[in-house]
């Protein structure tokens, strides 16, 4: 047994999750940072051009959705493969996901020449916002295919504990895109279209990152192509998990782009606060999904091992770091609304939407982080389809009807209501579904 086994079979359980997930955190902390950056320098040209990035953002948190979920499902097949000690099939299933990972970002390319000044149609006719919109979200979808192989890059040394490494690869690529912003956007006088090439410059910065630390600090999750074999199991296998947690993630897309049109019939500074609140909860729950998805390959390995006491133990671990770190945020949110709105230059009737928003989405930040971390241990056991259901319910199938009626009975306040109901919802599911696998590893204990 290596030391990365002996580590996810042995070590103790409360130091084993935050020394996996306390990296993640910082990974996905930084990779909000993309959005955070971005939205504030745009904020400085004009309310034009925040909202030609707030309409684009549906379509890049569907691309970080499907390469997000590529490499979940990635992490959790390697990690149970290493759990079994099948050591001979782990550099195929690395090769398969890498595989699986290009032919997604393909598929986004294409979208990106084709598809992007009809989408944006959709939300409005102003020239300037079709304008620079289109010039934004071209650039971040034509060259889309490094976000995907720094997800993939960095699931891959995920998969084997080696956490730290993948952040480094995550802070490389956000470490350009704060250095690049300005310069693009200011210095060179680009603008809009600056911002999307500081961003892709980031991405592949990290997907350079992310594999060669793969090839020279990563012997367990070996990446040679001549050992390569397309295997149309280890594909499906790979999506068993992936695609309910790509659905999990375009489910925010899909939600973004429902509000966007619902907030459209208010006004445009309705549209432009949720922009700002999607990336400043981004900033929050970045990190509780890198706490969350710690536990992927200390479950995966644990389960494929068939020791399920460690998984159950692991699941305690990250539930209380999850909700005392929601607890945290809601504090911040409740107590600083307007310093928050301030980082993206709002102005008076930014400010009258968005304090009192803030202020009432934050409250049920808790029920999320424990929805969240739920989802993603089902995710270690091979399940995807926990997290899926959970994240339609809070974010689609109750939320976007919920606000669109909250919104016609009570003006664009009452939207902020919907959240309530709708998290509420989820989180009742995910512990009621918790509370049954647990009761059957105990009778299984017995």
């Amino acid at each position: 047994m290596n030391q990365t086994s002996n580590k996810l079979a042995e070590a103790p359980m409360n130091r084993l999750v935050w020394s996996i997930s306390f990296p993640l955190m910082l990974s996905m902390l930084i990779q909000s940072l993309y959005n955070i950056v971005d939205g504030i320098f745009v904020a400085r040209i004009s309310e034009q051009a925040l909202n030609a990035t707030s309409l684009a953002y549906p379509v890049q948190m569907l691309m970080i959705a499907v390469s997000v979920g590529t490499g979940v499902g990635i992490n959790a097949l390697l990690s149970q493969t290493l759990g079994r000690g099948e050591r001979d099939k782990v550099a195929n299933v690395a090769g398969n996901g890498l595989f699986s990972a290009l032919c997604g970002s393909l598929a986004f390319v294409v979208l990106g020449l084709v598809a992007v000044r009809p989408f944006l149609r959709i939300f409005t006719s102003d020239p300037e916002v079709l304008t620079q919109g289109s010039a934004y979200l071209s650039i971040c979808m034509i060259f889309c295919p490094g976000i995907f192989f720094a997800a993939t890059g960095e699931r891959l040394l995920q998969a084997s504990g080696k956490t730290w490494l993948s952040m480094t690869a995550q802070t490389v690529g956000a470490l350009c895109n704060v250095i690049l912003d300005p310069v693009f956007i200011f210095g060179f006088g680009l603008g809009v279209p600056g911002a999307a090439i500081a961003t892709v410059a980031g991405q592949w910065a990290a997907a350079v990152a992310a594999l060669w630390l793969n090839r020279t600090r990563n012997p367990e999750v070996p990446i040679h192509l001549s050992a390569i074999r397309l295997d149309g199991k280890i594909i499906k296998s790979i999506y068993r998990v992936g695609l309910p947690t790509m659905i999990t993630q375009a489910s925010g897309s899909l939600m973004v782009f429902g509000m966007n049109k619902i907030l459209a019939g208010f006004s445009v500074t309705a549209v432009n606060f949720f922009g700002v609140y999607y990336k400043l909860q981004n900033f929050l729950y970045m990190p509780i999904n890198g706490l969350a998805q710690g536990l992927i390959p200390v479950v995966g390995y644990n389960w494929g091992a068939g020791n399920r006491r460690r998984t159950t133990e692991a699941l305690r671990v990250a539930l209380s770091g999850a909700v005392a770190l929601m607890l945290c945020g809601t504090a911040v949110f409740c107590l600083f609304p307007a310093q928050l709105l301030g980082l993206f230059s709002a102005g008076e009737e930014l400010l009258a939407i968005g304090v009192p928003g803030l202020r009432t989405i934050s409250l049920v930040f808790a029920l999320t982080g424990v929805t969240v971390t739920i989802g993603y241990y089902f995710s270690g056991l091979g399940d995807g389809t926990v997290n899926m259901i959970t994240s339609l319910l809070r974010q689609l199938v109750l939320l976007l009807p919920l606000a669109w009626a909250f919104g016609r009975l009570w003006g664009v306040s009452g939207v902020w209501y919907a959240f309530w109901i709708a998290e509420a919802a989820a989180f009742v599911f995910a512990v009621a579904r918790c509370v049954r696998d647990l009761r059957s590893v105990q009778n299984t204990q017995r």
